[in-house]
């Protein structure tokens, strides 16, 4: 946050553990950020250890999984426009604003 207040950065901070995204909004910011659904999951949550870690499933079903448990999204995400980028490094955050 610190990165974009000092740019003054016009960008949307999207707050999913508050409002998770729907279906269709969790596919634009993939599109956005570039990767796959899975690339997009934070594999140290307890959650993720014990219902799907080892498994293999489907985009879709990583999709409805997420929606369904929002911790397992990584975050932050910051989009700009066409592109996102994740806020972890925070170097990231500067290559969009």
């Amino acid at each position: 946050m610190q990165i974009i207040n000092d740019k003054g950065a016009d960008v949307e901070i999207i707050e999913y553990l508050k409002t998770p995204p729907t279906e269709s909004e969790l596919k634009e910011i993939l599109k956005k950020l570039g990767i796959n659904a899975k690339d997009l999951l934070r594999k140290g949550e307890t959650i993720f250890k014990e219902k799907y870690k080892g498994n293999e499933f489907t985009e879709d079903e990583w999709i409805k999984i997420m929606i369904e448990n929002p911790t397992l999204i990584e975050r932050p995400i910051v989009v700009k426009g066409d592109k996102a980028v994740l806020g972890r490094p925070p170097e990231n955050v500067k290559k969009l604003v």
